[in-house]
């Protein structure tokens, strides 16, 4: 497998035409350029038809049989899992980005004089918690800080010594689309004894990601950008070391084992269902959400994250190259992930109003920093990044 994740290029004409399809699968109107799926992804349609039959389906909640408080979340531990090659043991439910990082907070050891190194400006979900746990226990949070010429892995590289108990990455910066190389990062971690975490929520679904490659303990990734799926499901993996012993952030009645049982939910154990199971947040079933989320990570599935990765790669070096054109900076090719990229005025500031001007043209991106962040998917061809070269040609020349 290449650095992109794609393997040997294989040109099954059924799979080129599901890929090709990909504007058709989503809800959007035909003028609408979108072009902030690291925000948050359109919907598809076909979590738009779950979505519905949930709602008429729980309007007769005397149809809810017991299998059923239990059935949906096996399915999605099982889609999650095999998106990353887990067991479907190692996967749970969790609400949030930061429910997760606060697990992996609580689970990972750390001591006075300890350090937890993570990316300069990151997002602030894997920020916050490992603020808290460093003041409480004395350690200390080392920022990775880039700079020109130096790429983000190598930053974290070196911010890595013999007192490193946890690094916490994600597989791409959220401004820019700049890569983390998680595997390198991982090797590195374990020489030093630290434990890996990745927030995965923007790569996860348009990137591969195997945890037998980059061996984390704790990942964690959003459900609603890349995985295409609803807002307030989230998907976390734990390392098998951590299961025995991991303490959960709730102590919900569904992840006891026997809860499957409700004639005998009184009759209260020690005991967590299997695996990862008691790290599922309260509530777990979610059954709005659940069907939409079902249908997201099943169309994920079937488009596989390397060939999304390949079709948006494509897109966006094109677009670099129009952007070049007009005098817009972007990071190198081997320093950018292939589904997001940040575009830069170089010494000149972006203009205050860019975002409206570009709306006023039916086009929506993002700036983080001083990047024009431009995250497209599948519904994104030669038409949208005609009108986006014209308007940026416009606005920033």
């Amino acid at each position: 497998m290449n650095r992109e994740g794609q393997g040997p290029v294989s040109h099954e004409s059924h799979t080129a035409e599901r890929l090709r399809a990909g504007r058709e699968a989503f809800e959007l109107p035909d003028d609408a350029v979108y072009l902030n799926c690291a925000n948050m992804a359109p919907r598809l349609r076909s979590v738009s038809i779950a979505g519905h039959s949930a709602v008429d389906a729980m309007a007769a909640p005397w149809s809810v049989a017991a299998g059923d408080w239990f059935a949906g979340t096996a399915a999605l531990r099982r889609l999650f899992s095999g998106l990353i090659g887990a067991p479907e043991r190692d996967a749970a439910l969790v609400p949030s980005v930061s429910y997760g990082i606060a697990l992996a907070a609580r689970n990972l050891p750390l001591r006075e004089g300890d350090n937890i190194v993570l990316i300069d400006r990151e997002y602030p979900s894997n920020y916050y918690s490992w603020a808290t746990a460093a003041r409480q226990c004395g350690a200390q949070i080392r920022m990775a800080t880039s700079s020109p010429g130096v790429s983000v892995t190598q930053t974290v590289l070196a911010a890595m010594d013999r007192r490193t108990a946890v690094v916490s990455v994600p597989q791409c910066r959220w401004t820019d689309g700049a890569f983390v190389d998680v595997v390198r990062i991982g090797e590195a971690a374990r020489k030093h004894g630290a434990a890996l975490v990745i927030d995965a929520s923007q790569s996860l679904g348009a990137y591969p990601l195997d945890v037998a490659e980059c061996r984390p303990d704790f990942l964690v990734s959003v459900g609603y950008k890349w995985l295409l799926g609803p807002y307030g499901l989230s998907y976390l993996y734990v390392d098998e070391r951590w299961h025995a012993e991991g303490v959960p952030l709730e102590e919900s009645w569904l992840h006891r084992a026997g809860s499957e049982n409700f004639a005998a939910l009184a009759d209260y154990t020690d005991a967590y269902q299997p695996g990862a199971a008691r790290f599922n947040q309260g509530e777990s079933p979610q059954f709005y959400l659940q069907p939409m989320a079902i249908a997201a990570l099943s169309q994920v599935s079937q488009w596989r994250p390397a060939r999304i990765q390949q079709r948006l790669r494509e897109w966006t070096d094109a677009l670099c190259e129009r952007a070049g054109s007009i005098g817009l900076a972007f990071p190198a090719a081997d320093q950018r992930i292939g589904h997001m990229v940040g575009l830069r005025a170089g010494a000149r500031p972006l203009p205050a109003d860019l975002l409206e001007k570009l709306r006023s043209d039916g086009i929506h991106a993002a700036v983080r920093g001083e990047s024009i962040r431009v995250s497209p998917h599948l519904h994104n061809g030669e038409a949208d990044l005609q009108r986006l070269t014209d308007s940026l040609r416009k606005y920033t020349t």
